[in-house]
């Protein structure tokens, strides 16, 4: 059997067989454009969440996502990343990642100390 290209029922939306209404497409190409940003500096990766998506959203203010911006961006980013993933909250495995990007900030402010006190 030849598998077909069927169009969308309706202009990026998604039709429910129950009868529920139509949920919104989410396109995977965000989340790679932001692994592929992170992995040349997690700042970076942050500007353009704050400024192509509804990421930040995670965070009831701006303040601490200027403050994670300067301080601790990669735990500031997979939060924020882990919040959007699915359910608007951060539960189980999800914190294991948070804390890992938090040690990831760690282990980037200690290398850099360690840089400075050889010189």
């Amino acid at each position: 059997m030849v598998a077909q290209c069927v169009p969308p029922p309706a202009a990026g939306r998604r039709a429910d067989a129950a009868g529920l209404p139509p949920e919104p497409v989410r396109s995977l190409a965000m989340p790679c454009i932001v692994a592929l940003l992170a992995l040349i500096s997690p700042r970076l990766a942050l500007f353009a969440v704050w400024v192509f998506s509804d990421w930040l959203d995670a965070y009831d203010s701006w303040i601490l996502p200027v403050i994670g911006f300067f301080l601790l961006p990669w735990t500031t980013l997979a939060y924020a990343a882990m919040w959007a993933l699915d359910t608007n909250q951060v539960r189980g495995f999800e914190w294991f990642i948070v804390i890992l990007a938090f040690v990831a900030d760690l282990a980037s402010y200690m290398s850099s100390d360690r840089a400075r006190s050889r010189d």
